[in-house]
């Protein structure tokens, strides 16, 4: 499998990166996706399966919009929001105090050393924040450390499309259109250029789905969106149904 392998000092360098983005983020996100990335996240909660009254983590929350999805899709949930960034938090707060969510709490941690007890969640979401891990299977490994026995990871995350035209149409805007329009909103060319090369350098989703089951998930299912460029993921601790989706790992 394809990933990079980010130091400590870049590490530190992606941190900064989404922190100093934080002004722009949401409206860019918006933007650039034409308004897909609501439809993602609405899809990645929908594919959640919960007990009553479920905690569920939700980690590299950045400001918090799948929070807030799964908060309005199952309204008895309670979500611990976390995120390496203090500052994509704080933004997120500030929707959290606007929209008046308290089954929302906010904590700093990082996905690699999550500071959870073993066996505290029903369900982990992620959205777009496994590709900035530098150690994928340390991160499956630390997901499955605080999820329950039959709890489901749902993981959102642009991934390489693998038809002809496309993946170099998509290249394309990746490599030249993106870090333009970036460049141009938030100031920081480095993070658009980053995007770039992350989704470009991740595998692609039957790839990822087997690297989930070689971390230790079960009954894992994913499906493609919006022409393949991002996939959803699914797979569950132990023993546990999932619900249909396009693919199944055999």
């Amino acid at each position: 499998m394809s990933q990079l392998q980010p130091s400590a000092s870049s590490a530190r360098r992606i941190e900064q990166m989404f922190s100093g983005i934080v002004p722009w983020y949401d409206f860019l996100n918006r933007s650039l996706s034409l308004g897909q990335d609501v439809y993602w996240r609405r899809a990645l909660v929908q594919g959640l399966r919960l007990p009553p009254r479920p905690l569920v983590l939700d980690l590299a929350a950045g400001t918090m919009d799948v929070s807030l999805e799964i908060m309005r899709q199952h309204p008895q949930a309670r979500v611990v929001a976390a995120d390496f960034s203090l500052p994509m938090l704080l933004k997120g707060q500030e929707k959290l105090t606007a929209r008046g969510r308290p089954g929302i709490v906010p904590v700093a941690a990082d996905a690699l050393a999550l500071p959870f007890a073993d066996r505290t969640f029903a369900a982990l979401t992620i959205a777009f924040g496994v590709r900035n891990l530098p150690d994928h299977a340390a991160a499956l490994r630390e997901m499955q450390r605080v999820l329950k026995p039959g709890g489901m990871v749902a993981i959102l995350e642009f991934v390489p499309p693998t038809r002809g035209l496309l993946a170099g149409v998509y290249a394309l805007y990746l490599t030249r259109l993106l870090p333009l329009v970036g460049r141009f909103f938030s100031r920081h060319s480095f993070a658009y250029s980053y995007l770039a090369e992350s989704i470009l350098n991740f595998p692609t989703a039957p790839a990822f789905a087997r690297f989930m089951a070689a971390a230790g998930f079960q009954n894992i299912h994913w499906q493609t969106l919006t022409m393949g460029i991002v996939g959803l993921f699914y797979g569950v601790k132990d023993e546990g149904e999932l619900p249909p989706a396009d693919k199944a790992v055999s």
